[in-house]
């Protein structure tokens, strides 16, 4: 699907204005109109509520003017209601908005058309916005275009997304900037020494892999990102019940929405030596599948004692991030699907965050209510360390903790990033369970637009 094509230049003629309006303006508004447009409005029982439009016709009988209730605020998202409601033609925002917040309202509203249309044509029609003056064109659809790749991905049913087609995808966006990528496959990962890659996806009959991109001048700060790619999660032989697992081609979902943050980077130019990092595996049952209480040596030499086979993903991570930080980055950042707790915490809309430095965090955190895609901290809590202790095993991945899953999975991560590295973990659903403005159900990028506003914000030339 082409992202540009529900935008178009801000100097578009003959674009059909939309006037938003709050309820406490809609009097004042009628007021200034005319009596025929006033008894059309008041006719038409529109009050201003959020998301409500009222059409409003010319002298001729076509459409002069569209209203669109702001209620007492409005979210940039609730643009995304208006596409596929509104005719089929140009439509421009009559009201004066900043750069910033007339880049939310475009991106809400281009991303509200995405389909997923790989198995079926994507059906209906939908109204094309003029870009709001001031705004960068560029910037707007470099953010679409991730949002819409990430969701592509994560959309793509497990059969035709396992790492191989994962590696692929990542050497598409790599060859389109001049990227390098390579994937170390099946039994060479224990010869290069990723045995916690390895030991997770060698029961798959599609072969596990560790991708990796590298892109920028070596000499400019380093950037790194590693992403979660269990391109399915049957759960291993602690295998999930049929409803735990019926979503799991979306495990994948951190490295799709690195590799959407990665094509930002590259697409922007910015002066970074960027590096994406995806250990891509498919979690399986089978005669060779890691079993409970198997102990596996990881990359950094750490013991680590298999708890629970569905707690795979910290396990891949593991191996991961201890090539990330051997280069010592100015930053790490990881995105995973990981736990289920930190949906009990927090729902499916709200990714969690930790980190292990204070002005990092909030600086995230800013640039998420910024971009409206919100992220709430939970703490890297040191007292739950102890629970990471293995029975035979310097660490387990899964602690017989009903609790605290999320705090507990992010310290594990934690023991394979040195406490003197800038460091960001996101616990995210990547899933939107219902569709909303600008949002359609599905696989979805949550925190990419936050961490590429933080991102800019860091390296910005």
């Amino acid at each position: 699907m082409n992202s540009q094509q529900f935008l178009c230049p801000a100097n578009t003629t003959s674009a059909v204005p939309i006037t938003p309006l709050r309820k406490d303006a809609l009097n004042d508004w009628l007021a200034s109109q005319s009596e025929t447009t006033a008894r059309w409005v008041r006719g038409s029982r529109f009050t201003a509520d959020v998301g409500e439009t009222c059409l409003i016709p010319d002298q001729a009988g076509g459409l002069d003017r569209v209203l669109f209730g702001r209620g007492d605020g409005l979210s940039a998202w609730d643009w995304g209601v208006l596409p596929s409601i509104l005719p089929a033609r140009v439509f421009r925002i009559d009201a004066p908005l900043d750069a910033e917040a007339g880049a939310a309202a475009a991106r809400a509203w281009a991303l509200a058309c995405y389909r997923f249309d790989r198995y079926r044509p994507a059906t209906g029609s939908w109204a094309t916005l003029a870009l709001p003056p001031a705004v960068d064109a560029a910037a707007v659809a470099r953010a679409v275009a991730a949002v819409f790749l990430a969701r592509d991905l994560i959309n793509t049913p497990a059969a035709d997304m396992g790492p191989s087609a994962l590696a692929a995808a990542v050497r598409e966006v790599g060859s389109r900037f001049g990227a390098d990528v390579s994937v170390i496959e099946g039994e060479d990962l224990a010869v290069r020494n990723y045995p916690l890659v390895h030991a997770v996806g060698r029961a798959s009959a599609r072969p596990p892999c560790l991708i990796d991109l590298r892109w920028g001048a070596p000499e400019a700060p380093k950037l790194t990102l590693v992403g979660k790619g269990v391109c399915f999660d049957s759960g291993g032989l602690d295998i999930k019940p049929s409803s735990a697992m019926k979503l799991m081609k979306k495990d994948m979902g951190g490295a799709a929405i690195l590799l959407g943050l990665a094509q930002m980077v590259m697409a922007a130019a910015l002066p970074v030596r960027l590096r994406l990092l995806i250990p891509a595996v498919e979690n399986s049952v089978s005669g060779n599948a890691l079993r409970p209480l198997d102990v596996i040596r990881s990359r950094k030499g750490t013991t680590v004692e298999i708890g629970n086979t569905d707690a795979e993903g910290r396990l891949v991570l593991a191996d991961a991030l201890t090539e990330a930080v051997s280069e010592t980055p100015a930053l790490v950042i990881d995105c995973a699907t990981l736990t289920g707790a930190a949906r009990v915490a927090l729902g499916t809309e709200l990714p969690a965050l930790f980190c292990n430095d204070d002005a990092l965090a909030a600086d995230l955190l800013a640039c998420g209510q910024r971009a409206g895609d919100p992220l709430w901290r939970l703490p890297l809590w040191q007292p739950y360390r102890r629970h990471l202790r293995g029975k035979v095993a310097e660490l387990t991945n899964a602690p017989d903790l009903a609790f605290a899953g999320a705090i507990t999975a992010a310290l594990f991560l934690a023991e394979f990033v040195p406490a003197a590295q800038p460091w960001i973990h996101l616990d995210v659903m990547a899933w939107n369970t219902a569709a909303q403005p600008g949002r359609p159900e599905g696989g979805e990028a949550m925190s990419l637009l936050a961490l590429a506003a933080l991102v800019q914000q860091r390296f910005r030339p």
